[in-house]
């Protein structure tokens, strides 16, 4: 079987959190990459909702002026079952970009 490769964006993400892919089958994540696009130190989190529970892929992570987190590399892999929600956070306004690679409908 295909796979479907999808790649969602968000850019400019500030101090509220910001739903970056809401699952709707079996999904795969196989990469996150949270980008510094502002002029001083930022920290960001990454997390997956599951019902109501927030799991924390990174919390408050630092990253500095003109630089980049690889949330997911090494190749790890992170699994999104039917309706978990990919969200993304700063604590500075407008200061994140936030680009996921996913694998989308794998079979159960």
């Amino acid at each position: 079987m295909a796979q479907d490769f999808k790649r969602y964006t968000s850019n400019n993400v500030g101090t509220s959190a910001v739903s970056i892919h809401t699952s709707n089958s079996n999904d795969t994540i196989i990469g996150i990459s949270l980008s510094n696009v502002s002029s001083s130190a930022i920290t960001a989190s990454c997390y997956v909702t599951v019902g109501s529970d927030d799991i924390y892929l990174v919390k408050d992570a630092p990253i500095p002026t003109g630089s980049s987190l690889q949330v997911i590399d090494g190749g790890a892999k992170v699994v999104l079952q039917n309706t978990d929600v990919l969200k993304v956070q700063s604590d500075t306004a407008s200061s994140l970009d936030a680009y996921v690679s996913v694998v989308d409908a794998i079979s159960a």
